[in-house]
């Protein structure tokens, strides 16, 4: 059985929410309080959620990234430990420097709530291995800086290492601006492609009763 740790800082929400998806997938999981230095014994993946750490003041994750823990998350994801970070979670393994590129404000300046379509552009990874490459999701988005930045050069070497995850699309994967990012990009992982980040929420795509399952195959690939 695989052990996730769950990271949780002052003004998370989305930590009971990820908890229900890896255990509804069969793993055991720990929610890690922020001020702690030391992850769980046996910690297999390392999840940051969404929410607002800190309110979002200064910079969405600019403050979360001084909290003790996320050293012992530099250090595990630096030997070669999976990260994942979703929407906040994102935006505060952007401000640690374990991902690129950072997230700015949606263009509009507004927050933006709904189920969002996304291609999955490179599925060479751990975290959408279990996608086919090109496929068509449907996945909750719900952000006011989800708008992904990287300059040329930076762009260039996420295309070159195939470090583009998924984009926002229309139902038959044409790219669509839905908060500004460059090139639609909705997330991205590191060169060693054991660190991930996407804005979209996974773990809220978990049946479809709720609007869909499409969430299952992306977290199950990290387990698997």
């Amino acid at each position: 059985m695989k052990h996730v740790a769950i990271l949780q800082f002052p003004g998370t929400n989305c930590d009971l929410d990820t908890k229900y998806a890896f255990e509804k997938l069969g793993c055991s999981t720990t929610v890690v309080w922020h001020k702690e230095t030391e992850l769980p014994e046996g910690t297999d993946l390392v999840i940051v959620p969404g929410g607002f750490s800190y309110g979002d003041y200064l910079r969405s994750g600019a403050i979360a990234q001084f909290s003790p823990i996320m050293k012992t998350v530099i250090t595990f994801a630096n030997n070669g430990g999976k990260v994942l970070g979703i929407c906040n979670g994102f935006q505060i393994l952007t401000e640690v420097g374990l991902l690129p590129g950072a997230l700015k404000r949606n263009i509009g300046l507004h927050f933006i709530s709904k189920f969002q379509t996304l291609k999955i552009v490179n599925n060479n990874n751990d975290f959408l291995k279990k996608c086919a490459k090109d496929e068509i999701l449907n996945i909750p988005i719900a952000h006011a800086d989800g708008n992904y930045y990287i300059d040329e050069n930076g762009f260039k070497e996420l295309e070159a290492n195939e470090q583009i995850l998924v984009r926002y699309s229309d139902e038959k994967g044409k790219p669509i601006v839905v908060n500004g990012s460059v090139t639609s990009i909705a997330g991205v992982c590191n060169k060693n492609k054991n660190v991930f980040g996407l804005m979209p929420h996974p773990e809220r795509a978990l049946e479809n009763i709720l609007g869909s399952d499409d969430g299952i195959k992306m977290l199950e690939g990290l387990i698997a």
